[in-house]
């Protein structure tokens, strides 16, 4: 026979540990972002289908989006570091996140160093600061050395801290056969 006393303090116990990403959801003493260059979000308390902090999660985000405004950080860069964000908010370690971002298409010139990047658009590369702090978090992000040479650009154009993938086509079907999520942005 259970023990009512022990039943009383040890189910309300366990429901309040799954509710501590709820919390952090709504605001209830957050974490700092992971990512502070972007992936800025809102918090919604009460939020259905929170991620499973014990989990390991693995997305491969397809960049394609291009920049209307070189002087911002790229859309699709935003998007990925605001998932970066949200996962980590929820209680996800930072470590349980496999993610990959390859930028290809119209989004290529988002990981060109800073000097070719002004050379192209006049102003600072703004998505320098955000590949930086998703590398730190455990993510890479990648170009497509197709769109490179389609882009007219060189590798050595390239920042520093992102891969140059044979295309990111291969990249894509590569990572999915690893059990990759594929996320279009």
């Amino acid at each position: 026979m259970p023990c009512p006393l022990l039943s009383r303090l040890f189910v309300p116990g366990l429901l309040a540990l799954g509710l501590l990403p709820a919390a952090a959801m709504a605001g209830a003493n957050p974490a700092p972002p992971a990512i502070t260059a972007a992936g800025a979000f809102h918090p919604v308390p009460h939020a259905a289908y929170l991620p499973d902090r014990n989990a390991v999660y693995k997305v491969v985000f397809a960049m394609t989006r291009p920049s209307d405004k070189p002087d911002h950080v790229n859309p699709a860069l935003e998007r990925v570091a605001r998932t970066v964000n949200l996962y980590a908010a929820s209680g996800v370690p930072l470590d349980h996140l496999k993610f990959v971002a390859i930028a290809y298409g119209p989004a290529t010139a988002l990981v060109l160093d800073d000097a070719h990047y002004r050379a192209k658009f006049g102003v600072a590369n703004p998505n320098l600061a955000a590949i930086a702090q998703l590398r730190k978090a455990g993510v890479t992000v990648a170009v497509c050395g197709q769109a490179v040479v389609e882009n007219h650009f060189e590798n050595a154009w390239v920042a520093k801290d992102v891969p140059v993938a044979l295309s990111a086509l291969t990249t894509i079907t590569e990572l999915q056969q690893q059990g990759y999520a594929l996320m279009p942005l």
